[in-house]
C-alpha cells in the first residue's frame, strides 16, 4: 500500500514538473493567477491531470468519499492543499 501511495504521489510530481511554471518576470499583474487559495480553476486542468488529482485522492478514504460529494477539485484542496499544476 505505501509503494502505492509512493507512485501516485511520484506521478503527480511527475505530472507538476512536466507542466512547466511560467517565467514571472514575463507575467503581467493581469495575467497573474489570483490568490483564491486553489490555485487554478478547473477548466484550466486537463483530463490527465484531473485523472492524477482523482488517483491521490483516492489513496484517502475521506477524500474520495469527499470527491463523489463535491467534486475532485474540492476534494483535493479540502485534504492536500492547493493544486500543484
Amino acid at each position: 500500500m505505501k509503494s502505492l501511495t509512493l507512485l501516485i504521489f511520484c506521478c503527480v510530481i511527475a505530472a507538476c514538473l512536466s507542466a512547466g511554471l511560467p517565467d514571472t518576470k514575463s507575467v503581467s499583474p493581469a495575467e497573474s493567477p489570483s490568490d483564491d487559495g486553489v490555485g487554478t480553476a478547473p477548466a484550466d486542468l486537463t483530463v490527465t491531470q484531473l485523472e492524477s488529482l482523482r488517483e491521490v485522492c483516492e489513496a484517502n478514504l475521506a477524500c474520495e468519499h469527499m470527491m463523489d460529494v463535491s467534486g475532485i477539485i474540492a476534494a483535493y484542496t479540502a485534504y492536500y492543499g492547493p493544486i500543484p499544476y
